[in-house]
């Protein structure tokens, strides 16, 4: 089963520490290689993921930092990145991965949803919160993720009650579900089977959220 190599932490707590040109410079064939490394457990994850879920693409995000518009201009972001986007315009939502010595975390769901939907999701959470909330009590849900996260509004949303019992749904501007793990449990030989664990755990949520974006409020398909 594929793994996470403790020289792959190794070598991004020293680019952490040397975060400059010259330094990577100096070590991009170590990189290159750590790269490569990380891309195959990557990969590994994606057919774990294939398994059970339709997943349309998978990418890997470039070590290279854009700091046109960042106070911080360190060059090189130390951590390794990649999502897993679901096919077809029927199953919404995504699966995301960050290693990273002391943060590393897997994440789904939706991150900057457009005003539509983020409309829809809204409207079914005024009209019924009883599935969402459902979902985010079960037992499975709670052991893997904890609660449902995200940026809210300080206050209702235009057009919706601000006395409504559910506003703390509504109020939200993001639909995130996380995981941290420690470097241990990212060198342990069983985090491809956590993380597929986890990954697996999303799906009555994603299964839900990918209803409610793909049906107006009568539950007719808008979809072709």
């Amino acid at each position: 089963m594929a793994v996470i190599d403790i020289s792959t932490l190794s070598f991004l707590k020293q680019l952490k520490e040397n975060n400059n040109r010259d330094w990577f410079a100096a070590h991009k064939d170590e990189f290159q290689q750590e790269q490569k490394k990380a891309k195959s457990f990557y990969n590994a994850v994606m057919e774990q993921l294939k398994s059970h879920d339709a997943i349309e693409s998978f990418k890997m995000f470039r070590i290279y930092r854009d700091v046109r518009f960042s106070s911080d201009k360190t060059p090189y972001k130390p951590h390794f990145a990649g999502n897993f986007v679901r096919a077809t315009n029927k199953l919404r939502g995504g699966y995301y991965l960050r290693i990273r010595p002391g943060e590393s975390f897997l994440a789904g769901g939706f991150w900057e949803p457009n005003k539509e939907d983020l409309l829809r999701i809204r409207k079914e959470f005024e009209m019924d919160a009883t599935e969402i909330r459902k979902i985010m009590n079960h037992p499975t849900f709670v052991k893997y993720f904890g609660k449902l996260e995200g940026e809210s509004l300080k206050t209702a949303p235009r057009g919706f009650d601000k006395e409504h019992p559910d506003m703390d749904l509504i109020r939200m501007k993001q639909f995130i579900v996380t995981r941290a793990f420690t470097d241990d449990e990212v060198l342990a030989p069983n985090f491809l089977a956590e993380i597929n664990n986890s990954y697996k755990a999303m799906r009555p949520y994603f299964d839900y959220m990918s209803e409610i974006l793909t049906t107006d409020l009568n539950g007719v398909s808008i979809i072709e």
